[in-house]
């Protein structure tokens, strides 16, 4: 089995944004982050956004948080969102079957098996975990001169006039 772009870019995106915690991330920063175009990016969001993952702010100071804390958004919960289909052989589609054991079939029931427990797997792990288990994803993700950024303009505001 293998996850589409779209997966692997939505859990990124998820990623961003977690580790951007307090901010609001834009689709621009992301994409330069990853080297994805943002039209993709713009894409990937609207299900995230359908599925309560995320939330976007308009306006011109506007960009994308997390819906919810990371902790709470797990692996399955973002593939379940943007893979299409499961079908891992012909006998996991609707429609006609032109198999003769598709009903006592033991290829379908090991598919399966393995099918809830990629599942299960992908439960156990979330956002945070991700985000987390990469101590420096803020550098690696150019947030690190953001967050230097905010700091520096608080400074600014919070410095006595001379």
């Amino acid at each position: 089995m293998r996850l589409t772009k779209q997966t692997n870019y939505a859990v990124r995106m998820l990623m961003y944004c977690a580790a951007n915690d307090g901010h609001l991330s834009r689709i621009p920063e992301i994409a330069r982050a990853y080297g994805v175009s943002e039209l993709f990016l713009f894409k990937i969001l609207q299900p995230l956004t359908k599925a309560g993952l995320v939330e976007t702010v308009r306006g011109r100071n506007g960009g994308v948080r997390l819906a919810k804390s990371a902790e709470k958004i797990s692996l399955f919960d973002v593939v379940r969102v943007t893979e299409d289909s499961f079908a891992m052989a012909e006998c996991f589609e609707d429609g006609a079957v032109e198999c003769p054991l598709v009903d006592s079939c033991g290829l379908n029931s090991a598919l399966r098996k393995a099918l809830n427990a990629f599942f299960d797997v992908l439960t156990e792990y979330s956002i945070d975990d991700l985000v987390k288990a990469r101590p420096q994803i803020n550098f690696l993700l150019g947030l690190t001169d953001l967050d230097h950024k905010v700091v520096a303009k608080k400074a600014v505001i919070a410095a006595p006039a001379a």
